[in-house]
C-alpha cells in the first residue's frame, strides 16, 4: 500500500468562522481516535483533493502534525453540494498494533463468457464487505473475476473473494456478489419458440439460437 502523507496544522478556528479558512484555500478537518483527544486541524484544500482522489476508505493516510506522524483512516468526507469540493474530513487515528474493522469495496473485473455467448446479464449483489485486519494490512479493495461465470445461473459469493491470511472477512460467506441471469430478450424468444413449435417441426426449420 502506497504511503500517503498530508501536512496539517493545529486549528483554533471553529464553528462558522471556518468559512474564512475555506476562502483562503484551506480545508478544515478533525482527528480523533482511541486514547487520542479530538484535534481540529487544517489542511491545504488543493493538495488534499489531489492526493485523496480515488483513495479508498481503507487506505492508511499519514497525517504529519507538529513533527509527529499519525496513522489514520478517513471516516467521513463532507462536500459542497453544488461544487462538489471538499468541505471537511474526519480522520480516525489508529494503532498499527491493533486490528480494526472496516468496510472494503468489492470490484468486479473481466468479462463473463455467459454474457458474450448467451446474452446473459450480470446482476450485482453487495458492493462492499466488512473485514478485520491490522491497519497496514487493509486492502484498498477486493476484486472478483467475472470470467469464471460461464453459464446462466453461475454466481460469485463472498466466500469467493481472494484475501491474504492477514485479513478476516466478517460478512456472511454466502452473500451474493454477482450472478448471471438470462436477458429479457432471451426469455421472450424462448416463449416464441415454444408457441410456434408445431410449425417449426413441420417445416423442418433449424433451431436458432448483455465495476
Amino acid at each position: 500500500m502506497e504511503k500517503i502523507v498530508l501536512d496539517a496544522t493545529r486549528r483554533s478556528v471553529i464553528g462558522k468562522q471556518v468559512n474564512s479558512l475555506r476562502r483562503d484555500g484551506k480545508l478544515p478537518a478533525v482527528m480523533y481516535g482511541h486514547n487520542f483527544e479530538p484535534t481540529p486541524i487544517t489542511l491545504d484544500l488543493h493538495t488534499t483533493s489531489i492526493v485523496l482522489s480515488g483513495v479508498s476508505s481503507s487506505h492508511l493516510i499519514t497525517i504529519k502534525l507538529e513533527g509527529k506522524e499519525y496513522a489514520t483512516l478517513i471516516r467521513e468526507k463532507q462536500r459542497d453540494f453544488i461544487k462538489g469540493t471538499l468541505r471537511h474530513i474526519d480522520f480516525q487515528v489508529v494503532s498499527l498494533t491493533e486490528k480494526i474493522r472496516t468496510s472494503v469495496q468489492v470490484e468486479l473485473t473481466g468479462e463473463s463468457p455467459a454474457v458474450r455467448l448467451y446474452n446473459g446479464v450480470v446482476v450485482n449483489g453487495i458492493t462492499e464487505v466488512e473485514i478485520e485486519a491490522l491497519p497496514q494490512d487493509l486492502p484498498d479493495r477486493l476484486t472478483l473475476d467475472l470470467s469464471s461465470l460461464k453459464e446462466i445461473g453461475d454466481g460469485l459469493y463472498v466466500k469467493d473473494l481472494p484475501v491474504s491470511d492477514k485479513v478476516v472477512i466478517l460478512t456472511d460467506a454466502e452473500e451474493m456478489v454477482a450472478v448471471i441471469t438470462a436477458g429479457a430478450g432471451e426469455e421472450v424468444e424462448a416463449v416464441a419458440v415454444e408457441t410456434a413449435e408445431p410449425e417449426v417441426i413441420e417445416r423442418g426449420k433449424k433451431e436458432e439460437e448483455e465495476e
